[in-house]
């Protein structure tokens, strides 16, 4: 008989990191402990697992101080350290290899003004330490369209991958290129990102760079075209720097993380979440798949556990950690995009559509100039709001204590120098006190004739409103943004604060329906559990939608699918759990706005590719989008992928007992509403069953 053991999910936040446990017995324990404690843990994902298995077993780490994984069949987790990384510019230092005369494409970037009424715009910094160009050119052949005449008869023509011709103007200088990496090297740079314009097709000199670079000792090579094989060198040089200036650093993390268990964890499946919502193999993780992979599980958690339980309204996901807020929206598929800008920098790579908002529990509070402001800077886990008794500043997690929303008593005394005190509410309103101080001052300077002034419950208040609107904005984008009305959504509320805001939020929205799951608190580490492993593959296209090509978008599709079918396969998936799905990025001739479209008709028909029809889809979804279509365009096909899904058939936890009558409260409090305090049933939520409360 097989032996059971351990599984592990982690979701590893910017402030709490979150353990969901299946132990060999069925028993389940979850654990929430600081993402930074370096007093008392190196690796807090390490000592989560650690502390449970020492609670269960009475034994976790062996005579070197390493935890035993002997009994651990899989870890999957999710991790900020790619997203921090490139929020602090914390990452490896690189170089950019491009064409001659576009060293500065990248600094140039696509000309966005996200915020065009800033009085004081900060470019937001290069990832890059260095740019090498190199001397060779490829351009578009363009049969018909070009008149350059007898310069070209010296080019020789060659062809990409999507079949367009190219002309070589000029070819690699191999030496040239070597002594120029080698004196980037000489620098003490050991990664190097390489973007050639036409490179997601016709790829043979980014090859001859990279191979070059490898000999002479790079320990990282990002080539655009591997990394992401899509028109426009922008996002692509974007996207290939990322994941050059991401991976080594991401690769340190899970070599660190490794390191803790015995033996590198040699025999224990160890899976990282992906921006897009699926796991893949940790020696395949990469800084560019990487920076949703916190947020992506909690997607992943609220889908498959609200989706169509009780009721048919499509879900709208409230994360709301002690860092930031992610909001998404889920309908019965997984809603991704292709390309999307973090921290300045332009990705193209397929990611949950989520949207964050620096307004979390641990979002600072500031009085500045008259404004109650939220965020963006966060106390994070260390030295975290003044309630942990670190010396920090204002949270909105102090706002909602001294509005008595959190309770002391029902928390854990794992706050204080010694980790062993409550939260300190006394503190909290001390400092309450001095701000209300300072504000009062304010508005009498102001109006001298201002008889009332503000209480403290009524500044914490009015902070609460300011961080509610915020965490608003973002969930408006998000439907009435893309044409759904926000109201005929329910609010799927998660994370360690985001059953102080979902009611005010919900209501502020017109929701009428909120769910908060039994393992609210930790549901991106519970999606972890729950979450497919993906295997994705993608070339360049550049065709026109028309019936003579639909032959070569089903072989390449084909293609595709074998590519990822065996891969997935290679992981131990039989052919019963493995799921393909085909895609086609499609745009209208002349435009810049491509989306990634599923067959509207999977069977297929005469007058389609035999994988469905893409058109109808392409044409709905833009219809949805941007409220019109563009009937006498040219539909072109930029791309072509595919989607491997390894099914983990992770079975979900049973249901809970549908309330009968109305549950019992524990204690009763006084909570400040806008109303002002008012007496409040207090329940655990363990006590709590299915049900409308």
């Amino acid at each position: 008989m097989e032996q059971k053991l351990f599984k592990f999910a982690i979701d590893r936040g910017g402030t709490f990191t979150d353990v969901f446990a299946k132990c060999p017995s069925g028993k389940v324990r979850v654990l929430k402990l600081l993402s930074e404690d370096p007093q008392h843990y190196k690796d807090a994902p390490t000592e989560g697992i650690r502390r449970i298995l020492q609670e269960e077993l009475g034994r976790a780490v062996d005579e070197e101080g390493h935890v035993d994984n002997s009994m651990i069949e899989w870890i999957r987790m999710g991790t900020t350290v790619a997203t921090n990384a490139l929020l602090e510019r914390k990452g490896e230092k690189i170089a950019f290899v491009v064409n001659k005369g576009f060293r500065d494409i990248l600094l140039i970037g696509n000309q966005a003004r996200p915020k065009i009424f800033d009085l004081n715009i900060r470019r937001p910094e290069i990832l890059y330490s260095d740019v090498v160009e190199v001397d060779c050119r490829v351009i578009p052949k363009q049969e018909g369209k070009c008149e350059l005449g007898d310069i070209t008869k010296d080019w020789t023509v060659v062809e990409g991958q999507t079949g367009e011709k190219f002309y070589v103007i000029k070819d690699l200088d191999v030496e040239e290129v070597r002594q120029s990496l080698i004196a980037v090297r000489n620098k003490g740079i050991d990664s190097i990102s390489v973007a050639l314009a036409h490179s997601y097709t016709y790829f043979d000199h980014e090859l001859k760079v990279g191979q070059i670079a490898k000999e002479i000792g790079f320990k990282h090579v990002s080539l655009s075209h591997q990394v992401i094989a899509m028109v426009r060198i922008v996002p692509r040089g974007f996207t290939s720097c990322a994941d050059a200036y991401l991976t080594p650093h991401v690769k340190r993390y899970v070599e660190g993380f490794c390191s803790g268990f015995k033996d590198n964890l040699k025999g224990t499946r160890v899976l990282f979440m992906q921006s897009d919502g699926g796991l893949t193999p940790m020696e395949h993780f990469n800084g560019a798949r990487a920076i949703l992979s916190g947020p992506a599980g909690g997607v992943v958690g609220y889908a498959v556990t609200t989706w169509k339980k009780e009721t048919d309204l499509p879900v709208i996901g409230f994360d709301m950690g002690g860092t930031s807020t992610d909001v998404s929206r889920f309908a019965g598929s997984y809603e991704h995009v292709y390309e999307s800008t973090t921290a300045g920098v332009t990705i193209q790579a397929p990611q949950l559509d989520v949207n964050t908002v620096a307004a979390g529990g641990g979002s600072m509070l500031f009085f500045r100039s008259g404004m109650f402001v939220v965020g963006p800077e966060s106390a994070g886990a260390h030295p975290g709001p003044v309630c942990y008794k670190k010396g920090g500043p204002l949270t909105v997690t102090d706002a909602n204590l001294v509005l008595g929303r959190l309770l002391p008593e029902f928390f854990p005394k794992i706050f204080g120098p010694n980790e062993d005190s409550p939260l300190d509410k006394d503190e909290t309103s001390k400092a309450f006190a001095a701000l209300t101080q300072r504000i009062n001052a304010f508005l009498i300077d102001e109006n001298p004739d201002k008889k009332e002034s503000m209480t403290i419950e009524e500044v914490a208040m009015g902070f609460i409103r300011v961080a509610n609107e915020a965490m608003c904005r973002p969930i408006r984008a998000l439907t009435q943004g893309k044409g759904y009305d926000t109201a005929r959504h329910a609010l799927a509320c998660f994370g360690g604060a985001g059953g102080q805001h979902a009611c005010a939020i919900a209501r502020s929205l017109g929701m009428t329906t909120v769910f908060v799951h039994k393992y609210a608190g930790i549901l991106s580490a519970y999606g972890m559990a729950l979450a497919d492993v993906v295997e994705e593959a993608q070339e360049s296209c550049s065709r026109t939608y028309t019936p003579e090509n639909f032959e070569y978008f089903d072989n390449r599709l084909e293609t595709l699918k074998q590519r990822c079918f065996k891969e997935l396969q290679d992981q131990g998936f039989s052919e019963s759990n493995i799921v393909l799905e085909p895609y086609l990025h499609m745009r209208y001739d002349g435009t810049d706005c491509a989306l990634m479209c599923g067959p509207w008709n999977p069977d297929g028909a005469t007058t389609n590719p035999k994988h469905g029809d893409f058109l109808q889809t392409f044409i709905r979804r833009y219809k949805a989008e941007f409220g019109f279509v563009i009937a006498h365009k040219d539909v072109i096909v930029d791309d072509i992928r595919v989607r491997g899904v390894g099914k983990s058939d992770i079975e979900l936890e049973q249901p809970l007992d549908v309330q009968k009558g109305d549950p019992n409260p524990i204690t009763v409090t006084k909570v400040y509403f806008e109303s002002g305090y008012e007496d409040t049933n207090v329940y655990q939520l363990k006590d709590l069953l299915q049900g409308k409360h």
